[in-house]
């Protein structure tokens, strides 16, 4: 099993089952995560060594543009592509396994969720992953406190409100908010 290997797997969104070499292997990368957010998260590092470390993170190098305040948390990283002129306020959580896409432009508020991995809703297969990508178009802004769940899509120059769940696809131009988000206007 490789990086490869598991990144085809789970961008088909292809399901990951427990006690398999495929959940070894994602376990083992999470391992490597936390070590590489610990080192962000624990010490004072300035924008330049914050955009090294965020590249080492997640395996792909991050624009100069790109800005971070620590601390930031990922199980996973390898997953995580990030555009230009993006910015990840503090407290942020992303589960990236079933893969993250940021557009040019975003900015993403405190202690926002981007979770793109579901378990199984039977008893019997609640060990069962289920990946599945969170798109979010270019100049898209998410207030503080949101979630966003797998499979989402967020269209370009979006708003989506503090503390709003999403759960259903964002179109282009429109303010969201709620739990479950709705889109409160047109913009």
């Amino acid at each position: 099993m490789n990086i490869n290997d598991f990144l085809l797997h789970v961008n088909d969104q292809k399901p990951v089952l427990a006690d398999t070499e495929l959940y070894e292997f994602m376990c083992q990368l999470s391992l490597e995560a936390r070590k590489i957010t610990d080192l962000l998260n624990n010490s004072f590092h300035t924008p330049e060594e914050i955009q090294d470390i965020f590249s080492d993170l997640t395996g792909k190098p991050a624009d100069k543009t790109f800005s971070m305040f620590p601390p930031f948390y990922t199980d996973f990283g390898k997953n995580i592509t990030v555009g230009k002129n993006v910015f990840i306020n503090a407290g942020c959580h992303f589960q990236d396994q079933g893969g993250i896409i940021i557009g040019d432009g975003t900015l993403i508020g405190h202690n926002v969720v981007l979770a793109t991995l579901n378990h199984g809703f039977r008893p019997e297969d609640r060990g069962t992953l289920y990946p599945a990508p969170i798109i979010i178009g270019k100049n898209v802004w998410i207030g503080s406190n949101a979630t966003i769940l797998p499979g989402i899509t967020i269209g370009k120059n979006s708003i989506i409100a503090a503390g709003a769940v999403v759960t259903k696809d964002v179109p282009e131009n429109v303010i969201t908010g709620g739990n479950p988000a709705k889109i409160i206007k047109k913009i």
